[in-house]
């Protein structure tokens, strides 16, 4: 648990009780807080692969740049080299092989 009242939201029973924590939580919700300017990339394990983002900060509330990289994209540029040989027929039990969900490869 992160004790830093900055980026932590006060808890529910406090805001009832205290107007400060409730425009404490009204203003981390609507401005967010500001994250020091810089990029960096960070890979999480998913089910089906590494799942990244990659974010740029200018040191504002807002993010300068994201960019999500999802498995299914990687996944799909292998379809060339599986396919070399096979009939336009087998294209279809490779990608469902493959096990792509196009809702994350439209980039």
């Amino acid at each position: 648990a992160i004790n830093d009242n900055k980026i932590t939201p006060p808890k529910r029973n406090t805001m009832k009780k205290s107007m400060e924590s409730l425009i404490h939580h009204f203003k981390l919700f609507t401005e967010g807080y500001r994250v020091p300017s810089g990029e960096t990339y960070c890979a999480v394990e998913a089910p089906k692969g590494e799942f990244g983002v990659f974010l740029v900060s200018d040191g504002s509330s807002k993010p300068y740049r994201c960019k999500i990289r999802a498995p299914g994209f990687a996944h799909l540029q292998t379809l060339d080299h599986l396919s070399k040989g096979h009939l336009m027929a087998d294209i279809a039990a490779i990608l469902g092989s493959l096990d792509i969900v196009f809702g994350e490869v439209d980039r």
